[in-house]
């Protein structure tokens, strides 16, 4: 039931039909009062400077647009960094620092798939989940890292840092419920949109190809993969951060008769510890020097006031 609600949601956001059109154009009395006190809210926040150079990466709309890769392809270049995240989906609360500079602390039910992704791909970076994305911060801080980035972070306008957002396309353009976006980008709110194959560009690599792959997936609108995925036999969708269990894959494996299950790298940190056959589609993003240049300038102003 879970299921089925999740892939209609994304569906009415996304590619409506008839029905959800009509439903969406009844819904806008509401999106317009949810978007005013999403206002309010904005206007009564002030940015506090937490004492260390804080990056965020984020999108307005609900559901998935390829911000763990790029604040992957991002971190990578900088020593003594950190993300913070919240874990979403994540089977624990509170602060946890899922990796320091010795390795990973925790599993992946602590952490949420998100964050292992980032114990994985940043060997050198600190990674902190936190519902207070403040903590994470200064906890981060406290473990001697210099720059922060924060992921999913543009509604976090009580915080001092320079915002990226991920441009996204839709033809319904509301906020929620409505539409799919949880935010306008205030006009008073300094931040810079980053496009896809201008700013950064997508690499897709298929590691441990087998004959016969089944796709199985659970991340936000699964149809995006399509560009990107080699024949399969079958595909299967799961919920954004389904928790999956090794009956699952394995009743997938026999039912399709294929010789391993195809994933991304954020299904593959839940499942690689199932001991079946797994094939990998890694996705990772080429960056412009462009915007490392617009994350130096802001350090570079950031350290001249503090001098």
């Amino acid at each position: 039931m879970k299921k089925k609600l999740v892939f209609w949601v994304e569906e009415y956001f996304y590619n409506p039909n008839i029905f959800q059109r009509l439903l969406s154009f009844l819904l806008l009395p509401l999106s317009w009062l949810y978007c005013f006190l999403m206002y309010l809210r904005f206007k009564s926040k002030t940015p506090q400077d937490l004492g260390i150079d804080v990056v965020g990466v984020g999108n307005l709309n609900v559901g998935g647009s390829g911000k763990t890769p790029l604040v992957s392809a991002l971190a990578l270049q900088y020593e003594h960094v950190a993300v913070v995240l919240r874990g979403y989906a994540r089977q624990s609360k509170g602060l946890h620092v899922v990796k320091d500079a010795g390795g990973i602390l925790c599993d992946v039910n602590t952490s949420g798939d998100e964050a292992m992704i980032y114990a994985h791909k940043i060997p050198h970076a600190i990674v902190i989940v936190s519902e207070d994305r403040k903590k994470g911060i200064l906890k981060a801080k406290e473990m001697g890292a210099k720059l922060v980035f924060l992921d999913d972070a543009y509604s976090k306008h009580a915080i001092k840092k320079l915002d990226f957002l991920i441009e996204i396309t839709s033809k319904n353009n509301s906020c929620l419920p409505s539409g799919p976006f949880r935010e306008r980008l205030w006009s008073s709110k300094r931040a810079i949109v980053l496009k896809e194959e201008e700013d950064f560009k997508r690499v897709v690599e298929l590691k441990n190809k087998s004959a016969k792959m089944s796709l199985v997936t659970a991340i936000a609108r699964p149809s995006r993969l399509d560009t990107y995925l080699p024949d399969v036999v079958k595909k299967h969708y799961f919920e954004d951060h389904h928790s999956f269990e090794k009956e699952e894959l394995d009743a997938i494996l026999s039912a399709d008769g294929t010789d391993s299950i195809l994933v991304t790298y954020k299904d593959f940190v839940k499942v690689e510890s199932f001991g079946i056959p797994l094939s990998l589609l890694d996705m990772h993003v080429d960056v412009d020097k462009r915007i490392f240049n617009i994350i130096d300038k802001y350090r570079g102003i950031n350290s001249a006031k503090e001098d």
